[in-house]
C-alpha cells in the first residue's frame, strides 16, 4: 500500500480517536494565543482544532500525502496554518515557539533511542524558555498486553480492515499489520495492506532523555493528564518545560 492510499484511508479510521480530550489537555498547559506546532500533524485534525480555539499553530508531518489532505482541509477553513514537510528528528526553522504538540502516539514511530534523543533536542532547540512540550507514547503496558498477538478489525459498507498486532524483537515494540478493503466507484472491493512498526520505552527513559535534552518540570500523567499514571494505562501524557 503506498503512503497516498493510507492518508485516504487515515481519517476513517481516527473517526473515534479522542481528538477533544487532546485538545482539552493541551489548552489547559499551554499559553493561551500561544506560538504552537504540531508535530507529526497527519491530516491536520488536531491543528486545525487548535487553530480553531485560539491557538496560532502549525504543522509539520514526514508524509507529503498526509499534508496534501490536510492542506485541502485548512484550504475549506478560515484557518491560516502553514504546514511543513519535515521528519520530527529533523525539526528546523522554528524559534520561540511556546509549545510543541506531539500526540497520537507519533512518539512511538521512533524505533531507536538516539532518534528519540535527538527529536526531544530539536524540540527544545524550537521552544522559548518557558516553552512547554506535550506528548503522548504507548504505555508499556499496552505493548505487552493490548497489542500482544491481538486481531482487531471492523466492517463497514465503504471500508472494512483487520489489524493484527505482533511483538517485534526489541524491546516494546509491536508490528501492526493491516489489510483494508475498500469500496470503489464499481461496487467492488479493493485490497490494500499496510505495515506499521511502533516501539517505546519506559516513562522514567523519557524522563532521563527530556531532562539531558534542556527540559524540567517534567509531569508524567495518565488519564490525559488528569490522574497519577497507573500500571494498566495504555497512555503515558508528558508535559515538558524548556529551561
Amino acid at each position: 500500500m503506498t503512503l497516498e492510499h493510507f492518508a485516504s484511508l487515515y481519517d476513517a479510521l481516527m473517526e473515534d480517536a479522542p481528538y477533544e480530550s487532546w485538545m482539552t489537555y493541551a489548552s489547559r498547559h499551554l499559553k493561551e494565543g500561544g506560538n504552537v506546532v504540531d508535530v507529526a500533524c497527519g491530516t491536520g485534525t488536531f491543528t486545525l482544532m487548535m487553530a480553531e480555539h485560539g491557538f496560532n499553530m502549525a504543522g509539520a508531518d514526514l508524509s507529503q500525502d498526509m499534508l496534501t489532505v490536510a492542506e485541502d482541509k485548512v484550504r475549506q477553513s478560515s484557518q491560516n496554518i502553514p504546514l511543513y514537510l519535515q521528519d520530527m528528528c529533523e525539526l528546523s526553522g522554528f524559534t520561540e515557539l511556546d509549545g510543541v504538540t506531539l500526540f497520537c502516539d507519533g512518539i512511538n514511530y521512533l524505533n531507536k533511542e538516539e532518534d528519540v534523543k535527538k527529536t526531544f533536542r530539536k524540540i527544545a532547540l524550537a521552544l522559548k524558555p518557558g516553552g512547554v512540550f506535550l506528548f503522548d507514547a504507548h504505555s508499556p503496558y499496552k505493548m505487552e498486553h493490548i497489542f500482544d498477538n491481538q486481531l482487531y478489525g471492523e466492517n463497514e459498507e465503504s471500508l472494512s480492515y483487520m489489524w493484527f498486532c505482533e511483538p517485534e524483537n526489541e524491546p516494546l515494540s509491536v508490528r501492526h499489520s493491516l489489510t483494508f478493503f475498500m469500496k470503489n466507484k464499481e461496487g467492488t472491493y479493493e485490497r490494500l495492506d499496510e505495515e506499521h512498526y511502533q516501539r517505546t520505552f519506559l516513562p522514567r527513559e523519557y524522563l532521563n532523555w527530556l531532562k539531558e535534552a534542556g527540559f524540567d518540570h517534567i509531569e508524567i500523567t495518565g488519564g490525559f493528564g488528569e490522574e497519577e499514571l497507573k500500571d494498566d494505562d495504555d497512555r503515558v501524557f508528558f508535559k515538558a518545560v524548556k529551561k
